[in-house]
Formats: structure tokens, sequence, C-alpha cells
């Protein structure tokens, strides 16, 4: 079996459960990770040989694919802010909008060293990880209620930022340790924000397979922790200092108005790259 046809087989399999370009670009990334070739390098070595233990991997692919497992599970690993992260059913798989927010960061934090960063509700490591990189050196200390998730943020910081602080912690109870009052310049979370009654517009693949904990919070209470996030950032935030979350859409003013004026400067709602209301940042007085 050729790469092309490896590829093409893959696709094939996977038009059930995927429209056509989706199941295309899913089988070329399988493709490229198993056989570790680049796009253009899997495109050039069309015509080789695959190796048998590869083929041979191709069924069991094939049904975990269909049983709607997302493929970043299946291969085990994310691309995030030009790293391979570790994920797992523990963790949430990092979107490119969560790499936005990280870029936003590293755009208007440029130039600053020194600075310490909190990461709440961290999962792989992925937002703690990209902005230690970004904002080198810097301290970074991110906290997540999941021992299993820490796990994998641990494997990933080893990799990629090994200073990193991990602390398991539930941050609507505890605050961080090692963190006082006034000392903080950046805080940092992508919590949970979908709402119970918003499940039935998601995937399969996520409701099945994404840590529910990492997703949904009660209609009743939305902001749970965006409320808690507004406490630590009033509390740890140097002036100056600044927060940035990532955001319901249906939910930007509302979580915008938990900043008021009287503590907060630049409090704004942030668009990503689809035009839908995706971040909050303001900056601490």
């Amino acid at each position: 079996m050729t790469t092309a046809a490896f590829t093409a087989h893959l696709t094939d399999a996977l038009l059930a459960p995927y429209p056509g370009p989706e199941a295309a670009a899913v089988a070329a990334l399988i493709t490229e990770h198993l056989l570790v070739l680049s796009p253009l390098q899997r495109r050039m070595q069309a015509a080789a040989p695959v190796p048998a233990e590869v083929a041979a991997q191709l069924p069991t692919l094939v049904a975990r694919l269909l049983a709607h497992e997302p493929v970043q599970y299946v291969l085990g690993t994310a691309h995030f802010a030009g790293m391979d992260l570790e994920v797992t059913p523990a963790t949430l798989i990092p979107r490119p909008e969560t790499e936005e927010l990280a870029q936003l960061i590293a755009q208007e934090q440029a130039g600053r060293t020194g600075l310490t960063v909190l990461d709440v509700g961290t999962g792989s490591g992925c937002l703690a990880l990209a902005v230690a990189q970004a904002l080198r050196p810097a301290r970074t200390v991110a906290v997540d209620i999941s021992a299993e998730a820490l796990v994998v943020a641990r494997r990933n910081a080893a990799r990629y930022a090994p200073a990193v602080e991990l602390q398991q912690l539930d941050i609507l109870q505890a605050s961080p340790a090692g963190l006082t009052p006034g000392t903080l310049d950046v805080l940092v979370s992508n919590p949970p924000y979908v709402r119970d009654s918003e499940r039935a517009q998601m995937r399969d693949n996520v409701l099945s397979w994404e840590p529910g904990t990492a997703l949904f919070v009660p209609d009743t209470n939305p902001l749970i922790f965006y409320k808690r996030l507004a406490e630590l950032a009033t509390t740890l935030l140097r002036p100056g200092g600044g927060v940035y979350l990532e955001i319901n859409e249906a939910l930007g003013a509302e979580t915008a108005a938990l900043f008021p004026a009287s503590e907060f400067d630049d409090v704004r709602v942030v668009d990503d790259f689809f035009g839908r209301a995706r971040f909050v940042r303001a900056t601490r007085k």
C-alpha cells in the first residue's frame, strides 16, 4: 500500500462520520503523524510504500474514529502554538481560538520580562506553556481541579516549559499557593462556559469524549467561574496587570460587566478570527 492509497482508503472510511473535506483533512493528518511526514513530504512521497506495521494499524484507527473519538485522542497529540501537546480524554483538545488568546497576550505584553502569570483551568497546559514561551523569562503558575489533567500537563511542561508551576486546586474554593495580592501581571483562563442548554448544539465527538467538567456550567449560573476570576483579578493583579479570558460568545457583555470601571481600564470584548465575541480582556487600575 502506498502513502497515497493509505490516505485515500482512510478518507473513504471516514466519509460516514465526517463531511468530505474534513474526512480528507483527518486522513491526511493521521497519515502524516504515523509516517512522520510534513504535508509537503506526504504529497511528494505519495508513491512510497507504507510500512506493514503502519498499515496494520488502519483497522483499529478507523474503528476508533467511526466511534466518533476525536482524532487528537486517537493520535494522543494536538498541535498548539508551535507545540505538539499530549492530550487525553482527561483534557480538552486545544482549539484555534484558544491559540488566538495566547497570541493576544503575547502581543499586548511583548517586551515585558520578569512577569508573573496565572493560568486557571490549565488542562493540557496549552495556554500556560504558550504564554510562558512567549513572555520568557516569566514565572508561570497553572492550576486545575483535575489530577488526571495535571499528569498530562506535567508531561507537556517537561517538554516545553519545565519551570511552569502546576497546582491541583478547586479555584471556586481556594486561591493559588505562592501568589500574594498585587503581585500578578497576567491572569489568563479558558474556564468552563458552555451552558447545559447548549449541549444539543454540540457534536457527539465532543459530548462523548471531552471532559464535561471542563466544558459545562449550569444555566442558572453560567458566569460562575468568571465571577471568581474577577475576584482573583481584583485581588492578585498589580496595577497595569492584565486579565485575558476566553468566553461564551453569547455572554460577552455580561462577562465584561464583571470588571467594573472603578477597578479596571480598557475592558473589551474581543472577536476571534471568525468575528465571534470570544475573549474579554481588562487592565487593573
